[in-house]
């Protein structure tokens, strides 16, 4: 049993130490009085600035810890025992650095956005200490205990976390052309004219008349990849007709058949509107349908457009009853934006307690590889390798967002299946 000594127990440093031991099996104990930490056998640690424990295993603190509001400290790379990590206010604290990277916390303080009100990642504390593309927050929980082994003499017997690959993908146009009907049929077939587009005129005829199939049907190659053994998870969006939500109408019966039908072989969440994000009663009113579609609850949900503005998004998904939200990356860069790769619990910095929700953060994006980065497909390749290495060495899940109609190699996307093909791979 591991002894750890802190001034103070806050909500905040036993959020960070359960993240560092909880998944590595490590027992621990957290006190905050003196004698009976004395008193504790090896191995021991603490995390305190008395000179009282100058003979013992010491990590000198920041105030990051125990504080309870959102602070704008003075944040720098520093080194801590040959390792870089950050500084608060020139203090190095590997146990602040854990928890301000896993906490989002530099998110809450960046003050510009995008066009979609998101934060920016190339904006990013993790981007700039060119750190994003690194699982950070685990590479500093295994220095922090091998800092400990070293220190005491003892091993803690820490467990490697698992390593998973996870296939999603995004509904947000379940068919380019079918069931589209009255009006949105008749501006697209328009629009196809009016650019004088004859290979979409032409294939909108062919899909329509049954000759050809729809090149966003790629549904049956996802349940392909869930009968390899993936544990594939589809968000569908069911939010009513605008701007940035264009799907099939979720009344259809034929996509509601559909949406049963992928249920039974992949796991089917939420994909909430766009504009959901500023409306909890839509968040509730999609929850409800896809529920009687599916004729169950509904707890698993990822954002349309990777749409997260802390920490309303994740309070609203908590209220309205969601339980897991896999929406966790920023759409300009590849990496990963909490310095995990496996599930954790969001801690909510305004009311500096853990939440309810659990985020599933998310390895790369599809369109963050093509559209965003401008990478070429053999770019991509070497990036995902490279990702997913990095998730193999230090645990966790690789998850993948894909779409139905990038994974069909077609258009902008022709080829593109290459890519998701390596994420499958069984090589490093």
């Amino acid at each position: 049993m591991l002894t750890i000594y802190s001034d103070q127990i806050s909500y905040r440093l036993s959020y960070t130490l359960s993240l560092v031991f909880d998944e590595r099996k490590v027992d621990y104990q957290l006190v905050y009085d003196e004698e009976s930490f004395k008193k504790a056998p090896l191995p021991k640690l603490a995390y305190s600035e008395d000179l009282a424990f100058s003979e013992d295993a010491k990590i000198y603190p920041s105030t990051l810890l125990y504080e309870d509001d959102i602070v704008k400290h003075i944040v720098l790379k520093a080194e801590w025992n040959k390792n870089e990590v950050l500084s608060f206010d020139g203090v190095p604290d590997i146990l602040a650095s854990i928890f301000y990277v896993a906490s989002l916390y530099d998110d809450y303080l960046q003050e510009e956005t995008d066009q979609h009100d998101r934060n920016i990642g190339a904006k990013s504390l993790l981007f700039e200490m060119k750190w994003l593309d690194k699982l950070i927050v685990e590479r500093w929980s295994e220095q922090f205990i091998a800092f400990i082994e070293t220190q005491t003499a003892c091993v803690l017997n820490a467990q490697k976390i698992p390593f998973n690959v996870i296939p999603t993908f995004d509904i947000d146009n379940t068919y380019a052309y079918r069931l589209k009907k009255g009006w949105r049929k008749f501006m697209s077939t328009t629009k196809d004219f009016i650019k004088n587009d004859r290979k979409r005129i032409k294939e909108r005829k062919e899909v329509l008349a049954g000759r050809k199939k729809d090149p966003y049907d790629t549904f049956d190659q996802i349940e392909a990849i869930a009968k390899r053994g993936f544990n594939v998870k589809v968000f569908w969006l069911l939010g009513d007709y605008g701007t940035y939500d264009r799907n099939v109408d979720y009344k259809n019966l034929h996509h509601r058949r559909l949406i049963y039908e992928v249920d039974q072989f992949a796991h089917v969440g939420l994909h909430p509107s766009y504009r959901s994000n500023q409306s909890k009663s839509s968040l509730k009113e999609e929850k409800l349908r896809l529920e009687e579609i599916l004729d169950r609850e509904v707890v698993h949900t990822r954002q349309h457009f990777l749409k997260v503005k802390l920490p309303i998004t994740y309070i609203d998904l908590e209220r309205v009853g969601f339980t897991d939200d896999y929406s966790l990356a920023y759409a300009d860069q590849l990496g990963f934006r909490a310095g995990l790769a496996r599930p954790f619990m969001w801690f909510n910095l305004i009311e500096n307690r853990v939440s309810s929700l659990k985020l599933h953060p998310i390895s790369y994006m599809d369109g963050t590889l093509n559209e965003y980065m401008g990478l070429t497909i053999e770019e991509s390749v070497r990036t995902v390798k490279s990702l997913k290495k990095e998730v193999q060495t230090y645990g966790g899940n690789f998850v993948a967002l894909w779409h139905n109609e990038t994974i069909g190699d077609y258009g902008k996307w022709e080829g593109w299946s290459r890519v998701l093909e390596e994420t499958l791979s069984e090589n490093a």
